[in-house]
């Protein structure tokens, strides 16, 4: 049986990771849009869409309290699927190195044999790793700003251009995930997985192989459905 033919879907997430990484996506692009108009009056245009300048300050602080939500409430829900992320964040092998380095040429079409990776590849660890020290930064330094009159003064001097850096860098982040995860075409499986939860045999064989070996195969006993974890 070649790989394309291995249909049988298997579980990679669960509703709750589903939900959170939703729900981080929606704050994030709140923010972002609430924020552009507050950030430069380039995108004055944009207090129209929130009712005014007052409005859009409004959304962009109740955006950013659902920033924080996420974590709070997959560590209610499914604390073990958060864990095991990011445990396996923190875990770095010869094998991502090696993912990394070949990923370019998968990106331009060329489709090398790469070696073979585990739950999450090389590039979905840096991923996640920058997204937390994205949200880490912006939730901190606006944190500071919102109440500017209980921290010191250079602290929130400081606050400004760090949520700046944190601004940018997540919006790096962000359009480089969106790419891989719903355009590219190698990678556009990878959507079903965190619209379903599940993905088809041969994708976690062909992207994941190390976790498919190791994980996978030893519960493939339901007929059309494995645990990820």
């Amino acid at each position: 049986m070649s790989r394309r033919e291995k249909t049988r879907l298997i579980k990679r997430f669960s509703k709750a990771i589903i939900f959170v990484h939703w729900l981080n996506a929606s704050c994030f692009f709140l923010l972002y849009l609430s924020g552009l108009p507050l950030y430069t009056d380039w995108f004055n245009f944009l207090y129209v869409f929130f009712g005014g300048p007052e409005n859009a300050r409004l959304i962009h602080r109740v955006a950013a309290i659902g920033l924080c939500l996420p974590v709070i409430i997959v560590l209610f829900t499914d604390p073990k699927g958060f864990f095991y992320w990011i445990k396996t964040i923190c875990t770095w092998s010869k094998r991502d190195i090696q993912f990394i380095i070949t990923f370019p040429k998968e990106f331009f079409g060329r489709n090398p044999k790469m070696p073979p990776q585990d739950y999450y590849n090389g590039g979905e660890k840096i991923n996640s790793i920058l997204i937390i020290l994205c949200t880490a930064l912006l939730i901190a330094s606006g944190f500071v700003m919102w109440f500017p009159e209980v921290f010191p003064q250079a602290l929130v001097r400081w606050a400004y251009p760090i949520h700046n850096i944190g601004f940018g860098l997540a919006a790096a982040v962000i359009v480089g995930h969106i790419f891989l995860a719903a355009v590219h075409p190698n990678s556009r499986v990878s959507l079903q997985g965190m619209k379903t939860g599940y993905i088809p045999e041969w994708y976690a064989e062909e992207h994941h192989g190390q976790w498919y070996k190791d994980e996978v195969l030893k519960n493939l006993d339901q007929p059309g459905e494995n645990t990820s974890k």
